[in-house]
């Protein structure tokens, strides 16, 4: 019978950090089945770190499930640092974790900006993906940046308003300059209301129906500081995504799998990304969940990310 739901929480059965140079030190921990099929989850962000809800997508009597937080993020350390802190950086990262493992090949999961590490590593290494899960499309693209910073005033006005009332009046044109002297503050009266007010943002749009669980996720100041400031580091800079975009790789990615699965009214990302991916992924398939934004853990996405996870089992 297939299963529409998250299996049961598990407990990790392996942890630790591994240095990767630079001064960082990455938290990972192995989960489920030691023996069984590797699938690495990638979380969102930039910056956001994973979690235990995170282990639960994944049948724990198949897969080998490897969850890490990335560079600044999560329990990694040095914690929120943005120093040597880039995409090819985490790209490097997720191949040194593979081979610190002893893993052949791996399923990768993601969404929203994991989707967009997720692709950009397929791309760099693709002999090492037997499929992937993606969720929540972000391509990187300006377009895209745009939208979260101005064009979700049109769908979210209030919680557009918010996020820039904590800028000066006169900071307000350009949201994330402001933002960035801010989050950079070393004072942290200065830096800690900044990070609030972006992550409020951020999980105030992030799903379909209003959700004070959402918001209430992005409570801790260690998460909102790693988050605000990563995201926006990340932001500042493109996202640190070759000259030709995450489509302009896909013919390396051609032969792989792939099953995308994006909320029909995702304001944080919209369907736009999603269906363009598709378009340029000869062996991906996408579903439009009709009743759900942006968060994985929507009734109608996370069923639809357990069901793809199990149909990829023999890729």
């Amino acid at each position: 019978m297939p299963r529409h739901d998250l299996f049961p929480d598990i407990a990790p059965y392996e942890s630790g950090y591994l240095s990767v140079g630079d001064g960082h030190e990455l938290y990972w921990e192995q989960a489920g089945n030691p023996r069984g099929r590797p699938v690495l989850f990638l979380h969102g962000g930039p910056g956001a770190g994973a979690g235990a809800v995170h282990r639960r997508f994944f049948d724990p009597a198949f897969w080998r499930v490897i969850l890490f937080d990335q560079r600044g993020a999560g329990r990694s350390r040095p914690h929120a640092s943005v120093s040597a802190n880039t995409t090819p950086h985490l790209v490097g990262d997720i191949e040194t974790l593979r081979r610190f493992l002893g893993i052949e090949d791996w399923m990768l999961f993601g969404g929203s900006w994991g989707s967009t590490l997720a692709l950009m590593y397929a791309q760099t290494y693709p002999q090492r993906v037997r499929a992937m899960v993606l969720r929540g499309i972000f391509l990187g693209r300006t377009q895209e940046l745009d939208w979260f910073f101005h064009g979700l005033a049109n769908v979210f006005p209030d919680a557009h308003d918010a996020f820039l009332a904590h800028l000066p009046v006169h900071d307000r044109h350009d949201p994330l300059a402001a933002y960035m002297r801010l989050l950079f503050d070393p004072d942290p009266n200065i830096h800690l209301p900044a990070a609030r007010a972006w992550s409020a943002y951020e999980g105030t749009c992030s799903t379909l129906i209003p959700a004070p669980a959402a918001v209430a996720g992005f409570a801790h100041d260690r998460a909102v500081v790693g988050l605000a400031r990563i995201e926006a580091h990340y932001f500042r800079h493109g996202l640190f995504l070759p000259p030709e975009g995450l489509l302009g790789g896909m013919p390396r990615i051609a032969h792989i799998p792939g099953r995308i699965i994006q909320g029909r009214y995702d304001m944080v990302c919209p369907s736009q990304s999603a269906w363009e991916l598709a378009r340029h992924w000869p062996r991906a398939t996408l579903a439009m969940v009709p009743d759900a934004g942006h968060s994985a853990l929507e009734p109608g996405i996370r069923r639809r990310l357990v069901a793809c996870v199990e149909d990829l089992r023999d890729a």
